[in-house]
């Protein structure tokens, strides 16, 4: 976002405000997050359910854009290449980024998208217009629930980048909002569409794992060298390590784990508990990269370097979450389903069955690929070829697409955002209280009780 804003709030300004006044309130409510089963902010009523949620038929999916910085015109490349999309509208607060797309869209032989870039607020405008279905934001976190309820109060449907929001309150205004205007709320997780998290998910729903009780995920990505690089994500992804400390990143790893749970599909999150360890891996960097006296040196920082959150479901399922963004080591998101015939795990590659495996040893992907690879990833394999994150991005983007077109429920739901995302403040505010236990909001309202399709499993 721009350094200006209607309220003459610059980005740093406004990101410490809306931290801090976010947490607090956060903070102020969860201790009755794990009784309250209505929202904080006005109870839904019955018949709201966004449960099965799906729209007619929208031919061509007729796009706006907000936010083109990395990310955001990685989706754009994809959709430039999906059958049935139309970009009618690009808005970011640099100039340029919006002129990029709008070339982009007149090489790859399409119409010009009009551009928006007159400042913070801007997508406000675009959300006015009358000839956009979906809103698609890939802009720093902060901005993301206001995009998103802006879109959904002016008719259209809602996708984010991850996460969907870092508030409670937050969280509730999506699923309220949601419900209210009749209009899809997804947040883009695309670690969902992986190879090997599909085809562990494939296994688990083959029944080859046996029933699946144990799971460990999260988020290990050394991001000192990005938080510091001066451009892009450093300027904004910084100061949330200063004023928070939790898991501030859990939907990567959380997102897969939770489709083999069924959380949301008969089962769900019922309570954390969260730890961190001291802060010194940001310290230490800046310590070497700009001098012990700079003040990047100096900064305190909150944010522990490891945080570790135990989650507990209602059906007695506990799951192990990660989150690391300032330690030097390879990139990782875990990823362990362990059942009662069998574990697999990722971060390496490997899984053991019994009864098919060698005696106590693990067996490589190769033949299970063969026999048991995803059927979304046999379809859309070649599609997919030369996209961001070995083809996942285009898959998630395609699932989105393909849904919307043929008058679908999607993949992931507004519930699936809220409590995916409701982790990091059940966290922040777990670590605060020297990890008492955090009751999670049932945002669903008891609709999670009932199993339901996941309908990543379909393919037409």
């Amino acid at each position: 976002m721009s350094k200006s804003s209607p309220s003459k709030v610059n980005r740093r300004e406004f990101l410490k405000i809306g931290a801090a006044a976010g947490l607090g309130t956060a903070l102020g409510k969860l201790a009755l997050a794990g009784r309250n089963t209505e929202s904080s902010l006005g109870a839904g009523l019955a018949g709201d359910t966004m449960i099965e949620f799906k729209v007619p038929p929208i031919d061509p999916v007729r796009i706006g854009f907000v936010g083109v910085g990395g990310m955001g015109s990685a989706h754009v490349r994809n959709f430039l290449k999906i059958e049935g999309v139309e970009i009618k509208a690009v808005c970011d607060t640099v100039e340029e980024k919006v002129a990029r797309i709008q070339s982009w869209c007149e090489e790859a032989g399409l119409p010009r998208p009009e551009g928006y870039s007159r400042g913070d607020w801007d997508f406000k405008r675009l959300c006015e217009r009358d000839d956009i279905d979906l809103v698609f934001t890939a802009t720093p976190w902060e901005w993301h629930v206001p995009i998103c309820l802006e879109a959904m109060k002016t008719g259209k449907h809602a996708a984010t980048e991850v996460p969907a929001s870092y508030t409670v309150d937050d969280c509730w205004a999506l699923v309220e909002t949601a419900e209210k205007a009749r209009r899809h709320c997804i947040m883009m997780e695309n670690c969902c569409y992986d190879r090997p998290e599909m085809l562990c998910l494939n296994l688990v729903k083959k029944g080859l794992l046996g029933e699946v009780f144990h799971a460990e995920a999260g988020y290990l990505h050394d991001l000192r060298g990005v938080k510091f690089s001066g451009a892009g994500e450093s300027l904004w992804r910084p100061q949330h390590s200063v004023n928070r400390n939790g898991n501030l990143y859990p939907t990567h790893g959380l997102g897969p784990v939770s489709q083999c749970l069924d959380i949301n599909r008969g089962d769900r999150f019922d309570y954390l508990v969260s730890m961190s360890s001291q802060s010194m891996g940001l310290n230490l960097y800046c310590a070497k990269k700009f001098g012990p006296e700079s003040p990047q040196a100096k900064q305190k920082y909150a944010l522990g370097d490891v945080n570790i959150s135990l989650i507990h479901t209602v059906n007695g399922k506990v799951i192990t979450l990660y989150h690391d963004t300032s330690s030097p080591r390879p990139y990782s998101r875990i990823h362990i389903i362990q059942g009662t015939q069998g574990i697999f795990e990722k971060y390496p590659d490997r899984v053991y069955i019994e009864g098919r495996s060698p005696l106590d040893e693990w067996e490589v992907l190769d033949s299970y690929y063969l026999e048991h690879d995803h059927p979304v990833w046999k379809r859309l394999e070649e599609q997919s070829k030369g996209a961001g994150h070995g083809g996942m991005d285009y898959i998630e983007d395609f699932r989105l697409i393909e849904a919307l077109r043929g008058g679908r429920p999607l993949d992931m739901d507004v519930y699936d955002a809220a409590a995916w995302s409701v982790v990091t403040p059940l966290s922040e505010k777990s670590v605060a209280q020297r990890g008492q236990p955090m009751g999670f909001p049932d945002f669903t309202r008891g609709g999670w009780k009932a199993p339901r399709p996941l309908h990543v499993m379909e393919v037409t």
